[in-house]
């Protein structure tokens, strides 16, 4: 014991700082207990809300009690929405995560096994099979993960979150139409975080217009019935403009020196024309002559595969607005129709950007005098644009691409 401080002195000071500890630990429990009432009454204001917009649109006092009474408010599902893998993984390993041999392997034997179905529906809408498989392969793995998610839970907690709040409320809205017009109990209605439902993953706005009954028995399951998702599927892709006869796009290969300034969605051009730059099929033939326009895109940058898509591309990218989404089907469609793997694999090195070094780069480029439009974190067109001029300043190859030696350039940290 410390000279000059006997055993009573050294017990009082003790008991008082633990007095102190606990009273401080007692007033951050009472702030967060307010803070999780202050939440809780905020998200029961937004269902009322949410609620009197039904009664208008004729949702009877039984389904909101089915239904909204009962959702609750899931932090795990904001959180969800703030990292989705299309704005934070790389595209090494968002294709390698979802094609992989197995899922092919998978998808040629389920080609098999409804092969009628497939033929039948492909009759009828002009989809292929194989794209069909691909998407189900994608969005729940042949069926394997539907989600857990109570629907409701998933779109009201969205619907009173800031970020989305009006699509959500249009997908909430919806989906109290599919109980009040008895498609579906909402005990029944399991899915993903943002409210997707079924085989095929549809939004409840989508399930109401284009879910379509594919077995003959008189309703649209999408959870249950093979045949139903597959021709809701189908009639849906239909439905966006999906043209018959027609790829979604191929892998090509670049020749040296070659302007990436070229590649983007907005940069579409006639197939000749990519022809005359030197653009070639992977193996290094010649593009098919045909009178349409593709556009270039390189999802890994120069040092990864190269795609001219079509317009089936951006019917497959209305079904999701990602590219990587929209690459990943088409790649894993023409697999499990017996076509190779690509014969330029993106980098697995490539750097997976979080929203808040894609904010941090946006920033950088702005000061720079490079512009890159609004610092929100998603990697669009802008940012790319401001990147690869940024490259093009330097002297580097002007894909729009960042790597770890031009984000020390901007100052922007670099995690592993």
């Amino acid at each position: 014991m410390s000279a000059g401080l006997d055993e009573s002195a050294v017990m009082r000071a003790w008991s008082f700082t633990v007095a102190v500890c606990l009273g401080l630990a007692g007033a951050l429990s009472s702030d967060r207990a307010l803070a999780e009432d202050a939440g809780e009454a905020e998200f029961r204001a937004c269902i009322a809300s949410l609620a009197e917009r039904a009664r208008g649109e004729g949702i009877s006092e039984r389904t909101l009690a089915d239904t909204l009474a009962r959702a609750r408010f899931r932090q795990r599902i904001i959180d969800a929405d703030r990292r989705q893998p299309e704005f934070t993984d790389s595209f090494s390993r968002y294709l390698g995560l979802r094609v992989t041999e197995a899922q092919v392997e998978r998808g040629r034997a389920l080609a098999d096994t409804h092969a009628a179905l497939l033929s039948r529906v492909s009759r009828e809408h002009g989809v292929p099979g194989q794209v069909l498989l691909a998407l189900w392969a994608v969005e729940t793995s042949f069926g394997r993960f539907f989600g857990d998610l109570p629907t409701f839970d998933a779109l009201a907690t969205l619907a009173c979150d800031t970020r989305r709040s009006t699509f959500f409320a249009g997908e909430l809205m919806a989906a109290l139409q599919l109980v009040e017009r008895g498609h579906v109990a909402p005990e029944d209605m399991l899915g993903s975080w943002a409210g997707a439902m079924g085989h095929v993953q549809f939004m409840p706005s989508v399930y109401l217009r284009h879910a379509i009954d594919g077995d003959g028995d008189g309703r649209a399951d999408l959870w249950n019935s093979v045949p139903d998702a597959m021709a809701s599927a189908a009639n849906f892709l239909a439905a966006l403009g999906w043209q018959p006869g027609w790829r979604w796009g191929r892998e090509v290969s670049l020749p040296a020196e070659f302007d990436y300034a070229l590649a983007g969605r907005d940069r579409g051009r006639p197939l000749a024309e990519w022809q005359r730059l030197g653009v070639r099929t992977a193996g290094g033939g010649p593009l098919p002559v045909a009178d349409t326009r593709a556009s270039l895109l390189v999802p890994a940058g120069h040092r990864g595969p190269a795609f001219l898509v079509y317009d089936n591309f951006n019917v497959l990218m209305r079904w999701n607005r990602s590219e990587f989404f929209a690459l990943t089907v088409g790649i894993l469609a023409d697999r499990i129709a017996g076509g190779p793997p690509l014969v330029t694999s993106p980098p697995p090195d490539a750097l997976r950007l979080s929203r808040a070094q894609v904010t941090a780069l946006q920033r950088a480029l702005n000061a720079a005098g490079f512009d890159a439009g609004t610092a929100d974190g998603i990697f669009g067109p802008a940012t790319r644009g401001a990147l690869r001029d940024f490259q093009h300043a330097r002297g580097e190859v002007a894909d729009g691409f960042p790597d770890a030696t031009l984000l020390e350039a901007l100052g922007v940290e670099v995690t592993p």
